[in-house]
């Protein structure tokens, strides 16, 4: 990517306020923002798609439309898809780039980051997403860290994808992806600007990955946002949940980033009070209006039920339970509900 890092690695005069960590307690110095080729800031709430099917399991890409408008309502910074959460090793090719189109028809200001890692990490196959993701003008694009090879085999892999696409990359880290192996990534691969660390405890982890990168990458971190508010403390500039409640967390990133701590706080203990529901995450985007009652997500193969061809995330929900999810989003989290 021309220019490298220099690129889009500037700092963000945005409604974000992502420029002050005045309240962070790590010694790090948090990472000045990445901006995409498209000028939209890649910081904040970065929620991991479902991909919706219809009760058949076929992919339903009207639904992946309306799912893109709903984050684009609630002002959520971004979407990654198709990752785990996605079932992206489900995914044929021809889903993928349906799934692709869709979401890049009706992205509005919410920035796009297409998921691009292939069955067996495949590298031409995984370059071509890149290309595609670069052709739909999408703001940046997200890989897992391939499960197998050393240091050099994988900075081997996340160079073929940025010559391929030249958009910023976010790297998930996984398993047993070490800290070292990301500072390494980030010096050999310029695109490289965020990683999204599930391997280990990344609140532990992100004191030595900030201050040994310079604070030059960002720390997002998955989950489900459980832990947010202390990422925040530490300097994390993203999170990577669900989509259901991403419009709250990110009121809470932007309360925090503008100095509103106490009433980040409060913010996130009603998305973690919702979350102790039974279902809750598994029923909201329906309870939301988003996704038909009978709609199914995709999962990895490792996670389908046996005999079945999806997973109706969660089991079984009973009607009960339906209509106090339905009660607390109107109780307890209707003003923070910006879609």
């Amino acid at each position: 990517m021309a220019g490298g890092r220099r690129e889009f690695l500037k700092g963000a005069g945005c409604a974000l306020g992502v420029l002050s960590f005045a309240g962070a307690t790590s010694a790090a110095a948090a990472a000045p923002v990445a901006m995409s080729p498209n000028g939209r800031p890649l910081a904040g709430v970065f929620p991991i798609g479902w991909t919706p099917c219809k009760a058949d399991n076929t992919f339903d890409p009207h639904a992946m439309v309306r799912q893109q408008q709903f984050l684009n309502r609630g002002k959520v910074a971004g979407m990654a898809w198709p990752q785990n959460a996605s079932g992206w090793q489900s995914l044929s090719a021809s889903e993928w780039n349906a799934g692709a189109e869709a979401l890049a028809s009706v992205k509005g200001n919410t920035a796009l980051v297409l998921g691009v890692q292939t069955s067996g990490f495949n590298v031409a196959n995984s370059q071509s997403y890149a290309r595609k993701a670069k052709s739909l003008n999408a703001d940046a694009i997200i890989s897992l860290v391939p499960g197998s090879g050393n240091d050099a085999d994988i900075v081997s892999y996340f160079k073929a994808l940025s010559d391929a696409s030249g958009l910023p990359m976010i790297v998930q880290a996984t398993g047993n992806v070490s800290v070292n192996t990301l500072v390494v990534l980030a010096d050999a691969v310029p695109t490289i600007i965020a990683v999204k660390d599930e391997a280990g405890d990344p609140l532990e982890r992100a004191p030595s990955l900030l201050q040994r990168t310079g604070g030059k990458l960002e720390d997002f971190s998955g989950g489900g946002g459980m832990t947010f508010f202390p990422e925040l403390e530490l300097g994390f500039l993203g999170t990577c949940p669900y989509t259901g409640l991403a419009d709250v967390l990110q009121e809470c990133f932007n309360a925090y980033q503008a100095g509103r701590k106490r009433d980040a706080y409060d913010i996130f203990g009603r998305f973690l009070a919702f979350n102790t529901l039974p279902h809750a995450n598994e029923y909201v985007m329906k309870a939301r209006g988003v996704f038909a009652e009978d709609a199914v997500m995709r999962a990895n193969p490792a996670t389908v039920q046996a005999g079945a061809g999806n997973r109706q995330r969660g089991g079984l929900i009973t009607d009960a339970q339906k209509t106090e999810i339905r009660a607390a989003l109107d109780t307890y989290l209707k003003p923070f509900l910006v879609a």
